[in-house]
């Protein structure tokens, strides 16, 4: 049977300086068929200028404004129709035979409705996310970050693939709807991964596909307003009602030890904006809660499986400092697991 066309997305803002790494390295992977659509952002920085001569082939699309990562994704799926979806961070190089490592998951892992490469970082030492992580309290990290990339070899499950090299069959990403467009930024690779599941298709990366990420977590207050609505969003759209009603105290409680954190971490604002963007929304976000709801093809307690009660996140470390925290929170999620069973 023959491999499956790749349709890549690359969303621009102001990546004139990393496109010149990256595209050379995708343009000499790409197959007969596939299709390169780079999206532009508004950028100032001579972005559009500079991309015809890194990837003549390309199809570059200025939207005028900036749409955010969502909006970008979205707009470069609409203008494609390749059977996969490879969504690619502009700062994020594949290595030699990265896409076609991509590409044979397809065929080997057809459950499978989206799957990452292997993301790494230090000139390739290190691992970036070798598979994201998903709280049972809605956050999601980089998974084994810092790891030495050699610890990460096998084809295999994950709670959440990775947006900064992101696969997504055509098929699940329309049936899904792609991201939601009012995540603009963060968090809507994690949504989108917990809506596939809800649906009832798998989540996993193949390590044998290597791209090297310019990678930092720490961007500013504005990263935690986005963090923080879009995890409320994620969580009030896709969880199981089941499961929001158990985790509901927990969800709360948290709400409340997050805001003296928040302080100290000098991101209260940004944490108070969150909430009121959360409130503002409400209506909104339930209405597109019944959408998702109704697409569930998956037992809670399956669901449920993917989610972790680990501590190991940037966003928790405040509350992995707190006497007793971890045995607490571990404890909380073995008996909402039980109930679901």
């Amino acid at each position: 049977m023959a491999a499956p066309a790749v349709a890549v997305v690359v969303v621009c803002h102001d990546s004139a300086a990393e496109l010149a790494a990256t595209l050379p390295a995708l343009t000499a992977q790409l197959r007969p068929g596939d299709e390169l659509v780079l999206v532009d952002n508004a950028s100032a920085d001579g972005t559009v200028a500079a991309a015809p001569a890194l990837a003549p082939a390309a199809t570059v699309i200025e939207t005028g404004a900036n749409l955010g990562f969502a909006g970008g994704c979205n707009t470069g799926a609409r203008a494609s129709s390749a059977p996969l979806l490879l969504f690619l961070n502009p700062d994020a190089v594949p290595a030699p035979g990265c896409i076609d490592a991509l590409r044979d998951c397809a065929g080997r892992r057809p459950d499978w409705g989206a799957w990452q490469a292997l993301v790494t970082m230090a000139e390739g030492r290190l691992v970036n996310t070798a598979g994201n992580e998903v709280h049972y309290l809605g956050f999601g990290w980089a998974g084994r970050c810092g790891e030495p990339v050699a610890a990460a070899a096998d084809t295999a499950e994950v709670g959440f693939a990775s947006g900064a090299a992101l696969v997504v069959r055509r098929e699940a990403w329309d049936a899904a709807g792609g991201f939601d467009d009012r995540y603009f930024m963060y968090g809507e690779d994690l949504d989108l991964c917990l809506r596939l599941r809800l649906a009832g298709w798998g989540i996993g990366i193949e390590p044998r596909a290597v791209v090297e990420h310019d990678y930092t977590f720490a961007k500013g207050a504005y990263k935690w307003f986005y963090l923080e609505r879009n995890r409320w969003w994620t969580i009030l759209g896709a969880y199981p009602s089941r499961l929001l009603a158990l985790l509901a105290p927990a969800l709360v409680c948290f709400e409340l030890a997050l805001l003296p954190a928040a302080w100290r971490g000098g991101w209260l604002t940004a944490k108070l904006r969150a909430q009121v963007g959360v409130v503002r929304l409400l209506p909104a976000m339930l209405r597109r809660r019944r959408l998702v709801q109704a697409t569930r093809r998956v037992p809670d307690s399956a669901f449920a499986a993917a989610l972790t009660a680990s501590l190991d996140s940037p966003h928790l470390a405040a509350a992995s400092r707190v006497p007793g925290a971890r045995a607490v929170l571990a404890a909380y999620w073995r008996v909402v697991r039980a109930a679901l069973r």
